[in-house]
């Protein structure tokens, strides 16, 4: 019965060793068209030894840019942005390694994302000073670049935003978030993201991150992630050092509703840091208050935006 059990087994782990084979095969043969088939939107800005995605649309100033959150890319924004344009310049992007983002340089911190998206607004010839956006993860690097370009930072509008008091909870979510990352790679790079289709897709996706889901959540996307995760706990080391600085320019912070007992506190908190900042309490009680309540966050935006104007 054991050797049966053995012949089983070992039966088992060859034909997965086709099937991986198999679909690595055709992961990279279907590759060679992507480009073809889920062209970018915007273009290719090079920032020093690699290139970022940037989709600009629309006039007016201040000019308004968007940050995604951990595992997402530009098209997370896709309807706040195409209801933004009428009216407002408005750009979003693909951090290094994520879309159709080259990959970058580590270690992969919000200061290092940053700075690399200073250089890619100065290289676009997108004028300052910004109306800054962040979602999750992308509040803290958009809280950074106001700290450390306070001359180009109009307003900030935060999303969710991640908490950087939260380093205690990382050091064990880090390892955790960062396995799961790897796994989704491995099923990317061996076909399954792109013969399963919405099936892998994350639930809330966005119509444009799921025509270009094999690009969007791509193996590239999840070796960025992986990295960015990795880089947490420094990088809330460098939000929290951020925070001891003078008042910042004025914020909105979104939140949803129904959260820890302490988020609420928390959202003050950073908002009290700002020059004029405000909390928001959105209804849904989603993460992706972008997603449940677009015209929330354009509100918000909007307000942030006109009152640099003043």
């Amino acid at each position: 019965m054991m050797r049966k059990a053995r012949r089983l087994l070992a039966w088992c782990a060859g034909l997965v060793l086709v099937a991986a084979c198999a679909g690595l095969g055709y992961e990279t043969a279907a590759r060679r068209g992507d480009a073809a088939r889920f062209p970018p939107p915007g273009r290719l800005v090079d920032v020093g030894g690699h290139r970022l995605h940037l989709r600009c649309t629309g006039s007016g100033g201040p000019v308004v840019v968007l940050e995604a959150g951990l595992v997402e890319s530009s098209a997370s924004w896709e309807v706040v942005q195409r209801r933004l344009s009428a009216g407002l310049r408005v750009c979003s992007y693909d951090r290094a390694g994520y879309a159709w983002s080259e990959q970058g340089p580590g270690p992969r911190t919000a200061g290092r994302a940053a700075a690399e998206l200073r250089a890619l607004l100065a290289a676009a010839g997108e004028p300052g000073p910004y109306v800054l956006a962040g979602h999750s993860y992308g509040g803290e690097i958009v809280r950074l670049f106001a700290a450390r370009y306070r001359d180009l930072t109009a307003g900030l509008v935060l999303v969710d935003a991640t908490d950087e008091g939260a380093a205690a909870a990382m050091r064990v979510s880090r390892p955790l978030v960062a396995a799961q990352l790897t796994v989704n790679q491995a099923l990317a790079r061996i076909g399954l993201l792109r013969l399963a289709g919405d099936l892998l897709v994350p639930g809330d996706a966005t119509a444009a991150a799921r025509a270009a889901a094999p690009v969007v959540y791509g193996p590239g996307s999840m070796v960025a992630a992986r990295a960015e995760a990795w880089a947490s706990l420094d990088s809330a080391r460098e939000v929290a050092d951020a925070a001891r600085e003078p008042a910042g320019p004025p914020v909105v912070v979104v939140i949803p509703s129904g959260g820890p007992p302490d988020a609420l506190d928390q959202a003050r908190r950073v908002a009290a840091r700002s020059t004029r900042g405000r909390v928001v309490v959105a209804a849904t009680s989603e993460h992706y208050v972008q997603y449940w309540q677009p015209d929330l966050v354009v509100a918000a935006i909007r307000e942030t935006a006109a009152f640099t104007k003043r």
